[in-house]
């Protein structure tokens, strides 16, 4: 049984019920912006059994705990516990200065774990193209689509980061975006990866409206998952300032992995858009802790030159 009924400034939700041989009902009463619900049975509720609820559809929820060792890279992971324990056992006989070399080794470690550097990846879609060529080599970069990848080179160059590679698809619409993009950004050594090439990295959800077989995200999603595990992980140990790269490939790799660098269900990856030119900014800090930074950024493009499909 339930029923509502106002006291005073307030409203009052009473709720009857009957488990085995326990009945009792509850009452919640409107406090502020929280609801207040204390259990009465045939004795006198009493302060202490009155538990605050601040949002009731959240009462089940357990929030997924991020994975700090999602790249495997976290530095406790990468100690041998075998080497650990011997290196205790030796340091007990070594002498003085040995005592005196190690405290200068542990001393300059931790001056470089006070550096923490950061990975930064600018991922770039490439630009609008011929989408009826019957093959790659004829689905190149209309005009529009060089005009979007020369506005994307020019705003790099106006970041004025200090990049440190560009890597692009094999296909060639990224690799004429990529070379476009280039122009701007004269030094910066440039090479390619077929594991960033289009394809289909895992059954969306909800469904695609065309129907694909199994075999394509089965096939597809392995190579776009190992370019993610390539390019996605926290800086070397021997890292000491921040690295900027920019990788110039897919919407739907580029998804993907915005999917899988913040720990989101993957099947997700469908329902962003990018536009053709935009950058996705992602930052990963030593830590193991990963930012969106930017999510299909092109307001740097006149809106006459946005396109999307």
């Amino acid at each position: 049984m339930t029923s509502v009924f106002r006291n005073g400034g307030g409203y009052k939700l009473a709720i009857g019920f009957a488990v085995g041989s326990f009945a009792g009902w509850c009452v919640g009463e409107e406090i502020g912006s929280k609801v207040c619900f204390s259990r009465r049975t045939n004795e006198a509720s009493t302060s202490s059994s009155v538990q605050r609820i601040l949002a009731s559809w959240t009462n089940n929820y357990r929030p997924i705990e991020w994975d700090s060792n999602w790249d495997k890279r976290d530095p406790q992971s990468l100690i041998n516990p075998k080497k650990t324990k011997s290196s205790v056992v030796s340091s007990q006989v070594v002498n003085t200065d040995d005592n005196n070399n190690n405290n200068n080794e542990k001393q300059a470690e931790e001056n470089k774990k006070k550096i923490k550097p950061v990975r930064h990846l600018l991922l770039i879609r490439h630009g609008q193209y011929h989408l009826k060529g019957e093959d790659d080599s004829k689905r190149f970069l209309t005009e529009l689509g060089c005009q979007q990848a020369d506005f994307t080179g020019l705003r790099l160059l106006e970041l004025k980061l200090p990049y440190k590679l560009i890597i692009h698809s094999t296909m060639t619409r990224a690799r004429e975006t990529a070379n476009l993009i280039h122009k701007h950004l004269e030094g910066v050594p440039m090479t390619q990866c077929s594991m960033l090439e289009e394809g289909a990295p895992f059954p969306p959800e909800p469904p695609l409206s065309s129907w694909k077989p199994d075999h394509k995200f089965y096939e597809d999603g392995a190579r776009i998952e190992a370019a993610f595990r390539k390019y996605f992980h926290r800086p070397d140990q021997t890292q000491l300032e921040d690295s900027y790269e920019v990788i110039v490939c897919h919407a739907n790799v580029i998804r993907y992995f915005v999917c899988r660098a913040l720990q989101l269900p993957p099947e997700a990856w469908l329902r962003m858009s990018l536009r053709h030119g935009s950058i996705t900014w992602i930052s990963v800090t030593s830590g193991g802790r990963v930012a969106l930074r930017a999510l299909g950024d092109c307001g740097y493009m006149p809106a006459d030159k946005l396109s999307v499909t």
